[in-house]
C-alpha cells in the first residue's frame, strides 16, 4: 500500500480562528434553513476551477479537477466520509503501458475543502502480484467489492472509512476474461444481491466474430456464461461463477450498472452492436452502420431477455429489429424480437454508454433527483460520420421511468481543439458516482483525471439544457432519438479529413518502383477518410493514421503481419485480419467496405506511403 500526501498545511495560529468562523458559519445556516435548492451548503460554496477543468457544463454547475494521473480510471464509489475509491485497469485495452507502480485501487481524500484531492492511496493487487486492475467497484456494508481479473474481491474498512488495511477476502471467482468485453461491472442493491454484469464475447455471435457475411451461432451458446448479467450474494465468500447464476440475459454489453436510489430497482446501459453496413454492405448502407444500432437503457428484471445477438434496437423504426446474422433483411423483418425486452431510453450509435448512476444526492436542483447520469466513452466506429459522445448526459426520471428528453449535462472531455476519435481524444468519460454532499464525480479512462461537479445555483440550469429530443407524449416509454453529431458539438468531425503529411509527401524512387502513382495515393487517401466507397479505415486508425487501442499505428515501422511492402499490405488489406496480434478488435476484408481492384490498390499505396517517408 503506498500513500501520496499533498497536504497544503494552515499556519498553527490561525487554525482555532478557522474553527471559530467555521462554528459560527454552521450555525447561521442552520438558523436559516438549509432547502437543498440554496447554495448556502458547504458542497457549493468551494471554489471551482476558472475553466471547470476543461469542461463545459450546464448552467449552474462548475467543477474543480479531484485528482490527475491516477492511472486507467474506470469506475468509482463515494464513501459516506467523502473518500472517493476507483478502480483502474492496465493491459492491451491501454496499448500495454506501464501501469503504476502499487496496487489498482486507489482511495483519494480531499483533507482541505478546495474539491481537490490533497491524499492518494493505493492498495489491492498491483502488476507486481500479478494483477491487471479493473472496472467494477461498489461499496456495501463498511467494505469496498471490486473487479480484479477473473475475481470480485471485497476489502474490509476501518472504522474511520478510509483506507482498507487486511488482504482480500474473494466473494466471486472464475470470471470469464476472453474476447471483445472482458470487464466485470458490478452493483450491489440493498438486500445484498451482488450483479456482476458478463459482457459477450463477440459482436455479434458469428462463427467468424466480426468478419463480412459471417452467419450467427443457432442457438447462441455464448450465451450460457456471457451476454447477460449474473446474481450472488454480497454477504458470502468463496462462490464460483456458473451458468447457474444467470439473473438476465441477450445484453450485449452492460458496462454501466445500478441500483436506484431506493436501492432495489436495477438499471444497466447497453453498448449496441457494431459493423452492420462493414459486414453486411447489401443491406445495409454505410451510415446506416454509423447512426445504427441505438445505444440503451435498460431497466432490468429477473429473467428477461433483452434481445442479443438475434435482435438489435433500430432507432429510426423505434423498435428491436432482427439482426443479419440470423436472417435479418436490413430492418423489416422482427423475427422473435416482439417478445425481447424494450429499452426505457436510447441513444446515439456507438457513444458507448461506460457507466451510469442514478441521481440520490439534494444539492442539485430537485428536476434531477432519482435521473440518470450517463458516462459516454464516445465512439470508434461511426465513419464516415464523424466520431461522437466523449460526453456525460443526463436523462430525467419520475416513477423509476423516463420522463423527458436527454441532455447534454457534461461536454469538452475530448476538447474542441482535435478530431473526436479513441486516439486523439484527451480525456474519456468512463465512470460517474454520487458523493454524500451530492457532488457528482466524472472519471477519466485516457489519463486518468478525475472531476468535482457541484451545483452553485448562479444560473438557471432547468433553462439551460440542451435537449435532443422532444418529450414523449402522456403514457409514452421515453425514448431519446438525437440530432446528428454537428448539432451537439460545433466543431465535431471538422478535421475528419485532415491528411497526415506523408501522404502529400513527394514520392520516392522505391515508391516509383512499386509501381504507385500519386493518382493512386490521392484515391487511397480518399478511400481512407471515407470520401470514395465508404471507406472505413478513419474509424479505427484515426484521421491521422496513429492508430487506437483497436487498430495499429500505420505510420509506424513495427510491422505486425508482413514486411511492410507494398504488395504485403494489400494483401493484408485484402484478406483482413481476424486474429490480431496486439489490438482489441479483428479487420474484415477490404476493412468492411466494397472496394474494386483499382480502390483496393489505391488505399494500399497511400497506406504505404504512410509508413515510407
Amino acid at each position: 500500500m503506498t500513500t501520496r500526501p499533498i497536504i497544503r498545511t494552515l499556519p498553527g495560529a490561525g487554525f482555532i480562528t478557522l474553527l471559530s468562523t467555521l462554528a459560527i458559519l454552521n450555525i447561521l445556516v442552520l438558523a436559516a434553513g438549509c432547502s437543498s435548492d440554496r447554495k448556502t451548503t458547504s458542497s457549493t460554496t468551494q471554489a471551482c476551477a476558472s475553466d471547470n477543468g476543461g469542461l463545459t457544463l450546464a448552467d449552474g454547475f462548475c467543477a474543480t479537477v479531484f485528482a490527475d494521473s491516477i492511472g486507467h480510471a474506470r469506475h468509482l464509489v463515494v464513501g459516506p466520509n467523502g473518500t472517493v475509491y476507483v478502480n483502474t485497469w492496465s493491459g492491451t485495452y491501454y496499448g500495454n503501458d506501464t501501469p503504476h507502480r502499487g496496487g489498482f485501487l486507489v482511495a483519494l481524500r480531499d483533507t482541505t475543502g478546495d474539491g481537490k484531492a490533497d491524499v492518494a492511496t493505493r492498495f489491492g493487487d498491483s502488476v507486481q502480484s500479478g494483477g491487471h486492475g479493473g472496472t467494477g467497484i461498489a461499496l456495501y456494508k463498511n467494505a469496498i467489492y471490486a473487479e480484479s481479473n477473473d475475481k470480485i474481491v471485497r476489502y474490509a474498512l476501518p472504522a474511520d472509512g478510509s483506507v482498507p488495511q487486511g488482504a482480500a477476502e474473494i466473494v466471486l471467482s472464475g470470471l470469464p476474461l476472453t474476447g471483445d468485453h472482458p470487464m466485470h461491472p458490478i452493483a450491489i442493491d440493498s438486500s445484498g444481491r451482488l450483479y456482476v454484469d458478463l459482457g459477450t464475447a463477440t459482436n455479434a455471435c458469428q462463427f467468424q466474430n466480426r468478419i463480412a457475411l459471417s452467419k450467427g451461432h443457432q442457438p447462441c451458446t455464448e450465451l450460457a456464461t456471457r451476454g447477460g448479467i449474473w446474481s450472488y450474494d454480497a454477504n458470502a465468500t468463496g462462490q464460483t461463477f456458473s451458468p447457474a447464476g444467470r439473473y438476465a440475459t441477450g445484453i450485449r454489453n452492460a458496462v454501466g450498472i445500478a441500483v436506484d436510489s431506493a436501492g432495489r430497482g436495477l438499471y444497466a446501459t447497453q453498448h449496441g452492436r457494431d459493423q452492420l453496413g462493414d459486414n453486411w454492405s447489401k443491406l445495409y448502407t454505410v451510415a446506416q452502420g454509423a447512426s445504427e444500432p441505438a445505444e440503451e437503457l435498460l431497466r432490468v428484471e429477473q429473467g428477461g431477455d433483452y434481445g442479443w445477438p438475434e435482435c438489435y434496437y433500430d432507432s429510426a423504426q423505434k423498435k428491436l429489429v432482427l439482426a443479419p446474422e440470423y436472417g435479418g433483411d436490413g430492418g423489416k423483418a422482427v423475427g422473435p424480437c416482439p417478445s425481447k425486452k424494450l429499452p426505457i431510453a436510447t441513444f446515439p450509435a456507438h457513444w458507448a454508454p461506460n457507466d451510469l448512476t442514478l441521481y440520490s444526492g439534494r444539492t442539485f436542483p430537485s428536476r434531477y433527483r432519482g435521473g440518470a447520469f450517463i458516462a459516454f466513452h464516445g465512439s470508434w466506429n461511426r465513419a464516415p460520420l464523424p466520431q461522437a459522445g466523449y460526453n456525460v448526459v443526463f436523462v430525467p426520471f419520475s416513477g423509476g421511468n423516463p420522463t423527458g428528453q436527454f441532455e447534454i449535462f457534461a461536454n469538452g472531455f475530448a476538447a474542441t481543439d482535435t478530431v473526436m476519435s479513441p486516439a486523439q481524444a484527451s480525456h474519456r468519460p468512463s465512470g460517474v458516482a454520487v458523493g454524500p454532499s451530492g457532488e457528482l464525480y466524472v472519471t477519466d479512462d485516457v489519463h486518468g483525471r478525475i472531476w468535482r461537479v457541484v451545483y452553485t445555483g448562479q444560473t438557471n440550469a432547468t433553462e439551460s439544457a440542451t435537449p435532443q429530443r422532444a418529450p414523449s407524449q402522456p403514457g409514452q416509454t421515453a425514448v431519446a432519438t438525437a440530432l446528428p453529431p454537428e448539432g451537439i458539438h460545433p466543431d465535431a468531425g471538422a478535421q475528419a479529413n485532415a491528411t497526415p503529411p506523408a501522404a502529400s509527401a513527394p514520392l520516392s524512387a522505391a515508391a516509383r518502383a512499386a509501381g504507385i502513382t500519386p493518382a493512386k495515393v490521392a484515391l487511397g487517401d480518399s478511400i481512407y477518410h471515407g470520401k470514395v466507397a465508404s471507406g472505413t479505415c478513419v474509424g479505427c486508425h484515426g484521421a491521422d493514421a496513429k492508430g487506437s487501442s483497436i487498430a495499429p499505428d500505420l505510420t509506424s515501422t513495427n510491422y505486425l503481419w508482413g514486411d511492410g511492402s507494398y504488395a504485403s499490405i494489400l494483401g493484408i488489406i485484402k484478406q483482413g485480419v481476424p486474429k490480431p496480434k496486439a489490438h482489441a478488435e479483428p479487420m474484415p476484408p477490404m476493412g468492411g467496405s466494397q472496394l474494386t481492384p483499382t480502390q483496393l490498390a489505391a488505399v494500399a499505396a497511400y497506406t504505404w506511403t504512410l509508413s515510407h517517408p
